[in-house]
């Protein structure tokens, strides 16, 4: 457990500040971030067609031309930093390990979507609700999510067989 703990918090700390360096910002977050505000706009377009994004801006073109900007810790990647240092921590087949980092991540986005969207639609309706969401429940749910799938990912690890008892003859 002292290892698995250990190798998590190194693991932790090694991807948050990969994730502070300019050029991961550059070529990898802001392109999964914008790329995130795209899968927004095509979700919402089946029932709303107002919506628009540029860049990493979600916007509606309806009435008072609403917008918010998906933005660090908005994206889900944090939550799947933590998700990715647990399972990489945690003693169990590569194997395994890869598996539950993909549908782990598919988990936590699919969660985000419906985050970002919700927080889109809260935001034109009522800004208290949509700040109360934003900065408590859906922060909270986000990384709940996280543990949720590591919690998941534990029960279905193959579980080392016990030797089986010497008979006595």
């Amino acid at each position: 457990m002292l290892r698995f703990m250990l190798l998590f918090l190194l693991l932790l700390a090694a991807f948050f500040i990969a994730e502070l360096l300019h050029p991961v910002e550059q070529w990898v977050i802001l392109p999964f971030t914008s790329a995130l505000a795209k899968v927004c706009v095509a979700i919402v377009g089946l029932f709303d067609s107002h919506a628009i994004a540029y860049g990493k801006i979600l916007q509606t073109t309806r009435d008072g031309n609403f917008a918010i900007s998906i933005e660090r810790g908005c994206n889900g990647v944090e939550a799947v930093i933590i998700l990715v240092s647990a399972m990489l921590a945690f003693p169990a087949p590569w194997k395994h390990k890869l598996v539950g980092i993909g549908l782990g991540f598919l988990a936590i986005q699919a969660l985000n979507l419906v985050r970002i969207i919700s927080l889109f639609y809260l935001g034109q309706w009522n800004r208290l609700w949509f700040d109360w969401f934003h900065l408590y429940l859906w922060q909270a749910l986000i990384v709940l999510d996280a543990l949720v799938v590591f919690l998941v990912w534990l029960r279905y690890l193959p579980h080392e067989r016990e030797p089986a008892a010497a008979v006595a003859t």
